[in-house]
């Protein structure tokens, strides 16, 4: 008894509860199904991917994933195209206030920033699961921090990172030689060139990109933007950026009453010759459209002095999936070698890796190194440094406000 009191206190005691909390973990690991088990039950089953559907180079390697997961892994993966991802979000929030909280209808989904924390704050999200699939350790999570912290909002395994986005401003260099490289070059070029520039109307995520892009350029308060908005710093932030909207609204095409409607939109009024200056998230899409012949090939691509923004986006699966195996297969799958380097090559889609090429085996690595990089696509170095989303948050005031200055 003497000895057991003993063991009991101090070093001892701290000793005891190492132990049993390595026990608890180790049992906890043991209960998690290995991941031949997970590919075994997903056989067979049906995975609903809900994406946005307003891209066709996305939508064909999509369908390719389908036909790789079915041969591979007998799942039958229906691509179910929306308009806008924050739809899913809420019709899966419906189905969990509605008490579905088994066979859900959505499987997978493409998300990031705003629709990532609305998902994770209403604990819509299964998981963590991303950084038990096999391919996961290949993924660069140093030098791409986006990786795991998705708007400020840190990822904690609930949704894996899929391709990387870096806003790129897009210009016909036979037309247009030395493109503005600043907001203020942006406004005088839009003043002087009137109804030669737009952008997409907010929600679309590249139109209220560009708002955000437009703010951080402006507003002396960039500390204010990684915190949640608050009333009282919304106006006083903000402030910059409504007016140099206001001035440069009367100059925009059609006088700025009306806005495309997303970003395939907005670059086929570049290829049309209505605007002189287009822009992306992919900063490979020029390349990927001259491929295609959707874009004159003295077509090139270009970021603000300064830098511009980037981001990781992912994949995630609801809580209440109907095939929570089969969608981490699939997930996993597009962190393959194989998928990601098909996914960057401008013949396909262009669509950055998140994967670190020195993890890779030489053979996977030459996948990548043989890729030749497109006419249009900036080096690393030219993108430079990117600019961090700003908070979630702001993302929904931002367009509420739009809204209520310039919708019709």
């Amino acid at each position: 008894m003497a000895m057991l009191g003993k063991l009991s206190g101090g070093p001892w005691r701290r000793l005891i509860l190492l132990l049993a909390v390595s026990l608890v973990l180790g049992v906890l690991k043991a209960a998690e199904p290995a991941w031949d088990e997970i590919e075994k039950t997903a056989r067979g089953q049906t995975v609903y991917w809900n994406t946005w559907g307003g891209d066709e180079k996305a939508n064909a390697y999509i369908a390719w994933v389908g036909e790789r997961v079915k041969e591979r892994y007998g799942i039958a993966l229906q691509h179910v195209k929306v308009g806008d991802i924050a739809e899913t979000v809420s019709r899966i929030l419906a189905e969990k206030y509605a008490g579905r909280n088994e066979k859900g209808t959505v499987d997978l989904l493409w998300i990031n920033g705003e629709n990532f924390h609305t998902m994770k704050s209403n604990g819509l999200l299964f998981g963590p699961f991303s950084e038990r699939l096999p391919h996961y350790p290949l993924v660069d999570t140093v030098t791409i921090p986006s990786t795991t912290l998705d708007f400020t909002e840190p990822v904690e395994g609930m949704e894996v990172p899929w391709g990387k986005s870096h806003v790129v401003f897009i210009h016909d260099a036979a037309k247009l030689q030395n493109p503005p490289k600043s907001v203020s070059e942006l406004m005088d070029y839009i003043k002087a060139h009137p109804g030669r520039f737009t952008y997409p109307e907010p929600p679309d995520t590249l139109g209220s990109t560009f708002l955000k892009q437009i703010l951080i350029k402006l507003t002396d308060q960039q500390e204010a933007l990684q915190k949640p908005v608050a009333e009282t710093t919304f106006g006083p932030v903000t402030a910059p950026l409504w007016g140099w909207l206001d001035e440069v609204r009367p100059h925009l095409w059609r006088q700025g009453q009306t806005f495309p409607q997303s970003a395939p939109a907005l670059r086929q009024l570049l290829a049309d010759g209505e605007i002189d200056i287009a822009f992306s998230l992919n900063p490979n899409d020029a390349s990927a459209e001259i491929e295609k012949g959707n874009l004159r090939n003295t077509v090139r691509t270009y970021v603000l002095a300064g830098g511009t923004i980037a981001n990781t986006h992912f994949v995630a699966i609801p809580y209440n999936s109907s095939a929570k195996e089969g969608a981490q297969v699939v997930a996993n799958f597009l962190l393959s070698p194989e998928a990601q380097s098909r996914k960057l090559d401008p013949a396909i889609w262009g669509d950055p890796t998140v994967l670190g090429l020195e993890k890779l085996s030489p053979a996977d690595r030459a996948r990548f190194i043989e890729l030749k990089r497109g006419v249009a696509t900036l080096s690393p170095g030219e993108l430079g440094a990117p600019l961090p989303e700003p908070h979630p948050s702001w993302v929904e005031r931002l367009e509420a406000a739009w809204r209520a200055r310039y919708s019709r």
